[in-house]
């Protein structure tokens, strides 16, 4: 039996401006749109259920491209500090927080920014034994490519005056070669190894309140990266099916698997593909540099703010090349992160010398590249994933990083798109808000609402239809759902994000006020807003 939708503007998103007035839905799949009459007329025998989404705008369902769900769903656990604004801000919540630790618990916190601090000043491990002499501390950057630790958790962790940088990371010094508390990339490891293990239920809190309020943000969908860091492939995994179990919960989630990961994959016998109608298993994840707040993003060129570094490769080459010839083993695409043009010259390097038979390799934020580089990636079968509210959260800092000569192709998502690749759209949450209409927002705009410059970059802002694009056929793409989601037309999936507001038609800044009426996942109906 079927389910028409109507009463509402359809935007099937194939062609800018396209709308139709229903929708029939059979078995979580599209059969037909058109005039809610002769829909009605059409399927008058297989009709069984009238959804009225009472004049709302609806689109094919928002799906973010590039996250991390659990971690998202930490910052509703853990102190989230990443809407601090000072030093000082930062040690006050931090010395609440001890307070109610128990004795010899680990602080844990999240998102701190430095550069949103008048003095972009870092803690220094004094300060940190000052706030928190009891506890060992761990706070993760907003990046999640650098933490802070106190004196107590290097202690647990073994890192003194002798000890190396690992490989991939950075162990930040004083002039006496002591270590600040700082550490950068693979160097956080050292401390996260010695951290006790979170509980079965812990991670499930976690995924469920993630979910949730991505199904509030209109979000029917996201491609996630978790299954390193929680104990294990399979503890992680379990976790994901009891939460989107299919009936009390649907959302679509693509699960990238961390090559840290594959080992345990294999000798526990899981295949990648789809593991349920809603999850599936899909491009193997690494790391090629780290971030350009903590300047380990790796750079072709020195930092112009910083000329002693160009950053940090995670991986040598000969790791990369090992780590491609696994994926490619099990006829699997690779997802890399790449912020630095250092980093995309080598994830390109690899992957032009071992070609994917099928499917599409991922390019996971591409914020600085170059002119080669980009002529490079149009001869490859690639996605692109970008991030657009990285323009919001790393200008005007971001230019003294990188200086004025690199920023002709640096988070230039418009001169990406007009080349012809692939692009993704997604938050990489926590790192950056959720919220997919937040996203859109800063695409079209480039800057921040109450801000009233042209934007960033102004040369490099998308259309709405762009914008929107990049959280629908974008990320359908992105995993070779093309033909079946992306889209509200016939043989695609039922999948709808309902606004109350006309994105194409209202103001930039009215984005950031519209409300999510709806959001439906195969047919039924996740969320839905309650007016008060």
């Amino acid at each position: 039996m079927g389910t028409l939708w109507c009463n509402g503007t359809f935007y099937t998103m194939k062609v800018e401006g396209q709308t139709v007035e229903a929708v029939f839905v059979e078995n979580g799949t599209v059969v037909a749109v058109g005039s809610r009459r002769e829909l009605e007329r059409a399927f008058k025998d297989q009709l069984d259920e009238v959804i009225d989404v009472n004049g709302g705008y609806v689109y094919p369902g928002f799906v973010d491209s590039h996250l991390h769900m659990i971690g998202h769903g930490e910052t509703k656990v853990r102190l989230d500090l990443s809407a601090v604004t000072s030093a000082q801000e930062m040690k006050r919540l931090l010395k609440e927080k001890a307070t109610s630790l128990q004795e010899g618990e680990w602080l844990l916190a999240e998102g701190w920014n430095e550069n949103h601090f008048v003095d972009r000043n870092i803690l220094h491990r004094d300060e940190l034994d000052e706030i928190c002499p009891n506890h060992p501390l761990y706070i993760t950057r907003i990046c999640r490519h650098a933490a802070l630790v106190n004196s107590r958790a290097l202690e647990l962790a073994g890192i003194h005056l002798e000890t190396h940088d690992p490989e991939g990371g950075v162990i930040v010094r004083d002039h006496k070669g002591e270590p600040t508390g700082y550490l950068l990339d693979a160097a956080t490891e050292l401390v996260k190894d010695v951290i006790p293990e979170v509980s079965d239920a812990y991670i499930r809190q976690a995924l469920e309140l993630a979910v949730d309020d991505l199904l509030s943000k209109g979000l029917v969908g996201g491609h996630t990266e978790d299954l390193a860091y929680y104990g294990g492939f399979e503890r992680t995994l379990t976790q994901f099916m009891n939460v989107i179990d299919g009936h009390r919960k649907k959302f679509r989630a693509h699960l990238l698997v961390h090559h840290e990961a594959l080992d345990e994959m294999k000798q526990k016998q899981y295949l990648f593909g789809e593991q349920t109608p809603f999850i599936e298993l899909g491009a193997v994840k690494l790391f090629a540099d780290g971030a350009l707040g903590g300047r380990t993003a790796l750079l072709k060129k020195p930092y112009s703010d910083d000329p002693s570094t160009s950053g940090v490769a995670i991986h040598s080459e000969q790791s990369l090349k090992k780590i491609v010839q696994l994926a490619r083993e099990c006829s699997q695409p690779v997802a890399i992160h790449t912020i630095g043009d250092g980093a995309l010259e080598m994830a390109l390097d690899v992957i032009e010398q071992y070609p994917l038979n099928q499917g599409r390799d991922r390019l996971i934020h591409v914020q600085v590249a170059s002119e080669s580089l980009v002529e490079r990636m149009k001869a490859l079968p690639v996605t692109l994933d970008i991030q657009p509210r990285f323009v919001i959260s790393d200008f005007p800092w971001v230019i003294e990083r990188l200086g004025q000569d690199r920023m002709a192709y640096s988070f230039a998502w418009k001169t990406l798109l007009n080349a012809g690749l692939a692009c993704a759209g997604g938050s990489d949450a926590p790192i950056e808000p959720i919220d997919p209409l937040l996203g859109i927002h800063a695409a079209v705009t480039r800057r921040k609402q109450d801000e009233t410059h042209e934007g960033y970059l102004p040369h490099e802002k998308l259309s709405p239809f762009e914008a929107i694009q990049l959280f629908t056929k974008g990320s359908a793409y992105a995993i070779g759902k093309e033909h079946s989601r992306g889209f509200i037309a016939e043989g695609y999936s039922a999948d709808f994000t309902v606004l109350d507001q006309d994105l194409f038609r209202i103001a930039p800044d009215e984005i950031l006020s519209t409300t999510v009426l709806m959001t439906v996942v195969d047919n039924t109906v996740m969320y839905h807003y309650e007016f008060t």
